[in-house]
């Protein structure tokens, strides 16, 4: 695959996930800002509000072969204070999230707390 191609795969990602999170939070467009390909940093730049409601750093991977573990540093590394979250996607597949067990956990229980309350 050419260079141009896969930056246009993975850019694609990223905007997915942009019009995805621009349609549950309530922030402006400009909230959320997809980073250009090779682009250091976190792939999705969010404001302050937007940082307020949805406090993750994401790094997007749209590869057919991907090194699941490097992925995660380069994630951990870009997160600063908000917490990793690595997304992938290859070809005829779906999208998958990949964060901490822990954290996954404690958004499940909260989740659960949520619901008993309803």
């Amino acid at each position: 695959m050419r260079p141009q191609s896969a930056k246009a795969k993975g850019r694609r990602l990223q905007q997915w996930l942009r019009l995805r999170l621009l349609s549950l939070l309530n922030v402006a467009p400009e909230d959320i800002e997809s980073r250009s390909m090779g682009a250091p940093g976190t792939d999705l730049m969010l404001s302050q509000e937007a940082g307020r409601q949805w406090p993750y750093s994401v790094e997007c991977k749209n590869q057919e072969a991907l090194n699941v573990w490097a992925s995660w540093d380069q994630t951990c590394a870009n997160a600063g204070n908000y917490e990793p979250v690595l997304f992938i996607k290859k070809n005829y597949r779906p999208v998958l999230a990949v964060v901490r067990a822990d954290h996954f956990l404690q958004l499940s229980t909260q989740k659960g707390d949520k619901n008993e309350s309803d």
